[in-house]
């Protein structure tokens, strides 16, 4: 065997013996988009039509993106049959619509260690969303949700009325800019409670009825 052909069979056995590694295509599928803001709200202020119409409305952006799988809307509700938006999420890891990974788990979303920020949050077509100092400003996101991922127990409402209220009421809304005002201004998810539920009170405190949605699959 010449020295050619034996660095040739040496090539060959090292590819055939590494079936670990990834094709361009199976990289590009795992750092696939699974998280996103919407790029547009209900245009009813927070009236979603329900939870059931935020899923919906996650659903049919991801597809219109050309994104696959089950999308639902990170969205907490109240009430006798209310739940928690981290518990309807899946279980990660999440991606933008530029691969940048957000999170590897509930834990980690939930953590410091959350990738959310404005150049990393944003819409379903890979748009950044605008912030504070931009006119207008949208970085109210709205969640109804403390900032472990839970349906707020206080007294009040924190969902303009589980989402289907566009006039009195208030919703919980996190900053995807991580700064503002309120109460926990650099929340990605729980910054404030917005001052009424109608799309120019959500506008008048800097939001657009926008909400952030995951794959959960």
């Amino acid at each position: 065997m010449n020295k050619r052909t034996s660095l040739l069979t040496i090539a060959l056995v090292a590819v055939l013996s590494a079936p670990f590694l990834l094709t361009p295509g199976a990289m590009a599928q795992d750092n696939a988009m699974s998280f996103f803001i919407t790029s547009a709200g209900s245009g009813d202020g927070a009236n979603l039509g329900g939870i059931e119409g935020a899923d919906a409305h996650c659903q049919g952006l991801a597809e219109a993106a050309g994104a696959g799988g089950t999308w639902a809307a990170y969205l907490s509700t109240t009430g006798d049959n209310g739940g928690n938006a981290r518990d309807r999420i899946g279980s990660g890891p999440w991606y933008n619509a530029n691969g940048v990974l957000i999170a590897n788990d509930v834990d980690d979303l939930h953590s410091d260690n959350v990738q959310t920020s404005k150049e990393n949050s944003l819409n379903e077509s890979g748009a950044v969303v605008n912030g504070r100092g931009d006119e207008p400003n949208m970085h109210d996101i709205m969640t109804g949700s403390m900032m472990d991922g839970m349906a707020s127990a206080a007294g009040g409402d924190s969902t303009c009325a589980n989402y289907t209220g566009n006039g009195e009421g208030s919703v919980l809304v996190g900053h995807h800019d991580r700064q503002g005002g309120g109460d926990n201004p650099s929340s990605w998810n729980s910054a404030h409670g917005s001052r009424g539920c109608s799309q120019e009170d959500l506008q008048g405190t800097g939001g657009n009825g926008l909400f952030y949605c995951f794959a959960t699959d």
